[in-house]
Formats: C-alpha cells, structure tokens, sequence
C-alpha cells in the first residue's frame, strides 16, 4: 500500500521445477532456494507446484508416504515462508484418518494447497476438487468446497489446482468472489501444452484476472511433465512463460489493469444468470 492507503501492486514469483518422489528433504531445500530467490528478487509471494514436496506420483506416495509426516512437511514450509519473510503456496496431500479400529485404506486422502504468509501463518487453504484420470481418482477423494480466497498486500488471491482450472465455472466462481490473482499449482503431463498456453489466457481474460499456473518439469516416476508454467493477465497476455528448464520467475500483478480491463469489456456485471439457467430447464 501507498501512504495514501491507495493499492500499489505486488510482485509474483513461480517457481518450475523437478521433484524427487518421496524425497522430501531434497524437495524442501529445492523449495528453500526459490523462496530465497524470489525475496532476493523482491518478491511478496512465491507460488510452488502441485504435491512438490512430496513429488507428483499418486500411487507410490500413497503406498510409501507416512501421513504422520505431513504436519512436519507443512511446519517447514511456514518455516520456509517465515524465513524468506514472504508469502508462499504450497501443495500437499491431506489424510482424514478412518475411525478408529478401521481398515487404514479406508483414510481420505486429498490434494490440498495452503497459503503460509510471510510470518509463516497459515493464511488459506484448499482441497482439489476436479481430480484428473485413473490414478489420482483412484488414490484420491474430491474436495466440494470452492476456491480459497484470502486478502494479502491489498490484492484478493484464490486458489485452485490443476485440473479445476480446466472448468470454467471453477474460475468464474471464484472470480465473481472478487479474485484478483488466481493461483493455480499444477502437474500437467506431456502432450496437453494447448492449457498453459491458450486455455490459460483465455481464463484470464474472461474473468479478468491475473492467473499464475506452476507446473512440474523433468520426469517423476516415469511421468514425463511438461514444464511450460504461464502467468497471464486481465486481457489474456503471457507476462511470464516457462521452457521445459526449472526456474523462477517474476511478474508485476498491477492493480490498475484489473480495473481498465474490467472496465473495459465488463463480463461480470453483464452476465445474466437467470436467462442462462432458464436454458437448462
């Protein structure tokens, strides 16, 4: 914020890069670097991909990941914030343990993101509620509730995962609740490139956002991801674009685009909800 109390902006960090299943001290300093890059970049948030701690690999982390270990992982992450003195997302999975005397397959497990604030405070969390494909359906149950919205640096940020960014009532909810940056950590696999790439920006525009989505790069149990992390703006332009290489990168989120592009072509205040559903009946 200004001394005038007026919004001034934030600058974003994504980071892409390759994680070790199951490999979580290795993960956890690979996550430590960037948020050390990204504060020494002048960064307020850092946004890491989705299950990167743990690697992206449903079936093996479920057989060989103890959940009595996530609340250390989550521990060290707010302690990875904290230090850095930024804010950071995170993904991990989240175990509802069965009842008592249960069969332990009979746990829920989640995909789940949380944003930890710069005092390592735990600012918002999520549950992914598309999960995409055989494996993660098989190891995984839904979440039912809708984005997670939280106010940092003057800025309205949401979180969804992956494939829920694929759905565009996903995006249109969250964007009706006032979201101003959509966080979207994710493991996109080879072969889907049209999502960072035009899906992603389209999002953006109609829901005039900025929307950051961190993917994996490199190969995670013999699942080739495909790099290519975007940020795109209200109007659907790539401010920042990945190769298949780890890195960090950086964008400026400028309040006063968010309003001229809402200005502008103002989709949200002309829908019209009640025709709409009169089509379904």
């Amino acid at each position: 914020m200004s001394e005038e109390g007026k919004v001034t902006g934030m600058r974003l960090a994504i980071m892409q890069g390759e994680s070790a299943v199951l490999d979580t001290a290795a993960n956890l300093a690979t996550i430590r670097e960037a948020a050390r890059q990204a504060s020494d970049g002048g960064a307020q948030l850092l946004i890491t991909p989705e299950l990167f701690p743990v690697g992206y690999a449903p079936r093996p982390v479920r057989a060989g990941l103890d959940p009595a270990l996530l609340p250390g992982l989550a521990h060290d992450l707010a302690e990875i914030a904290r230090s850095a003195g930024i804010a950071l997302l995170a993904s991990l999975p989240e175990v509802e343990p069965a009842a008592p005397g249960s069969d332990p397959t009979a746990d829920r497990w989640y995909i789940s993101a949380t944003l930890f604030g710069p005092d390592g405070a735990r600012l918002s969390h999520y549950r992914k509620v598309h999960l995409f494909g055989a494996e993660e359906q098989e190891v995984f149950t839904p979440g039912d509730q809708p984005a997670a919205v939280v106010d940092f640096q003057g800025l309205r940020l949401g979180t969804v995962i992956c494939y829920d960014v694929e759905f565009p009532e996903t995006v249109r909810a969250a964007a009706l609740r006032g979201v101003d940056v959509l966080m979207v950590p994710t493991a996109l696999g080879s072969g889907y490139s049209q999502v960072p790439q035009r899906l992603i920006p389209t999002r953006a525009m109609e829901n005039h956002l900025y929307l950051a989505y961190v993917n994996h790069t490199g190969v995670e149990a013999g699942f080739h991801l495909s790099g290519g992390s975007v940020v795109a703006d209200p109007f659907g332009r790539t401010l920042a674009e990945a190769d298949e290489d780890a890195a960090v990168l950086f964008v400026e989120v400028d309040p006063g685009q968010l309003a001229t592009a809402r200005a502008d072509v103002p989709y949200l205040d002309e829908r019209r909800p009640d025709l709409y559903r009169s089509w379904l009946s």
